[in-house]
């Protein structure tokens, strides 16, 4: 039951027969008040004609005492109506012989035309009428005026039932409505969810083994589900490419890891084969403990790289890293080891701002300090085992208002083009320089492009066979607040 209330189509319908029902009952509350306005304005008509009635008999009396006398032989009205006639000295004229009078007080206001009253056990609605009659009007003089007041009523139960009659009918019909139209909005929902369930139904074949998912035309043309099926396919194909990733790192690292492993234990057979000397001991055990230095630096770079590559806490603050001072240390730790390829290591940091020296310029960006020098470090001694003797590696800070860009330029043998879109790959060795001798592990691109892209920058190279490379990083700039903090500036 609670798996039925909480679908789309349940709620709808709910919602749609809600809407329905409360229009309903305003319709009734509605018919009501009109039914109510338009019976009584037509009752108070025909109250109104049937006082004016009453001014026939009324006459010009003989008696020198009274004006007007009232003559009720003529008279032709319902036997529940009831009615009083007053001459304009208030003296009583005549009155249906079913009534006792209405008492003065009964009217608050003396100008109130209209009094509801209850005798007899019934509802009644009292017109009073001030009019005049002219009497004798054939005599000389165009006969005489006399005002009257009239007093006339009649029960309104046939009013109510009317009325009542009309609201049932507005009723009738609304639960009439309700009753047909529920089962044919539930068809409808139904069938116009019905992209959705298929949309469902084939994203729930999709697993690991099977990544087809061709969403229906159906949910593709349907504004609604459009969006829906444009995320999911798009979150599928990521998904496919990041399982395919995961595997080939799985298989890389296998065949990395099993290669130097088959090393080692070739070593010791071959050492276990005849007995040997201790000199050749010695050596056999170095070259063991190569491969196995080897293999702990291949753990230790995918151990970085799942590191670099899983996301940040959300609700952490961002790291902070001076990238200039970062660029100034890693040059002075491998001046040693360019000296010793022959290779000449230069960095160029401009100023940063209010600064005078380039060794004070701060370039601060989201990145923590160790990853900083690690990405850099990185990058730098690729780009010293690319370089020939004599020639130059440098590295440039460019500053951008809201970004830093960091260049570092070699004059090597440069990088094939079919090479090129796979030098971020893990354990590619595309490159002749880039194999076992070197002691390469095939990981430090792959490394430095997950630091920079953790920390929302980007990097490419740039590279032409025989003419050096240039790896090309932009990476954001923090701006400095009024309490010393480094802080991502506000998006726009």
């Amino acid at each position: 039951m609670s798996r039925t209330r909480n679908s789309i189509a349940f709620r709808l319908i709910a919602a749609v027969l809600a809407v329905e029902l409360l229009s309903s009952l305003a319709v009734i509350f509605l018919s009501l008040g009109y039914e109510r306005h338009t019976h009584f304005i037509a009752f108070d008509i025909m109250l109104h004609g049937r006082a004016d009635s009453l001014l026939v008999a009324v006459q010009d009396s003989e008696d020198p005492q009274a004006s007007v006398l009232f003559n009720q032989s003529g008279l032709h009205l319902p036997p529940d109506d009831v009615y009083e006639v007053y001459d304009q000295n208030g003296r009583l004229l005549g009155r249906s012989s079913n009534w006792q009078g209405t008492p003065e007080a009964a009217w608050n206001d003396p100008t109130d035309r209209f009094l509801n009253l209850k005798f007899n056990h019934r509802h009644y609605r009292i017109l009073r009428f001030h009019a005049s009659r002219f009497v004798d009007a054939a005599e000389p003089g165009g006969g005489k005026l006399r005002p009257v007041t009239i007093l006339y009523g009649a029960p309104t139960e046939h009013v109510w039932h009317a009325i009542r009659g009309a609201v049932e009918f507005y009723a009738a019909g609304s639960i009439l409505l309700l009753v047909v139209t529920g089962p044919l909005i539930a068809w409808l929902l139904h069938r116009g969810l019905l992209p959705l369930r298929q949309l469902a139904a084939l994203a729930s074949h999709v697993s690991v083994d099977a990544w087809q998912f061709s969403p229906p035309a159906s949910a593709r043309s349907t504004s609604e589900l459009a969006p829906l099926t444009q995320a999911l396919e798009s979150v599928l194909q990521r998904l496919e490419r990041s399982f395919q990733q995961q595997g080939a790192f799985v298989s890389d690292a296998a065949h990395e890891l099993k290669t130097a492993v088959a090393v080692v234990k070739s070593s010791l057979q071959l050492l276990g084969m005849k007995r040997r000397t201790t000199e050749e001991y010695k050596a056999g055990l170095e070259r063991c403990l190569v491969d196995c230095q080897r293999m702990e630096e291949i753990v230790a770079g995918m151990l970085t790289l799942a590191r670099e590559e899983s996301a940040a806490r959300p609700d952490a603050p961002p790291p902070s890293a001076d990238l200039a001072l970062s660029l100034r240390q890693v040059v002075v730790q491998l001046e040693t080891a360019a000296q010793v390829r022959g290779v000449q290591i230069s960095a160029q940091i401009p100023l940063s701002g209010d600064e005078t020296t380039p060794e004070t310029s701060r370039f601060p960006v989201p990145i923590a300090p160790e990853d900083c020098a690690l990405f850099l470090s990185n990058l730098l001694l690729n780009a010293l085992q690319h370089s020939p003797p004599g020639s130059q590696v440098e590295a440039r800070l460019l500053r951008e208002p809201q970004s830093v860009t960091l260049q570092i330029q070699d004059h090597g043998e440069g990088i094939d083009p079919a090479s090129l879109p796979h030098v971020f790959d893990r354990f590619y060795r595309g490159d002749p320089s880039r194999t076992r001798s070197t002691g390469g592990t095939g990981l430090g691109l792959s490394i430095v492009k997950a630091v920079v892209e953790k920390s929302g920058g980007s990097i490419s190279i740039a590279s032409q066979p025989g003419q050096g490379a240039t790896v090309t990083v932009q990476l954001p700039l923090l701006v400095t607040t009024s309490y010393g903090r480094d802080e991502l500036p506000p998006t726009r």
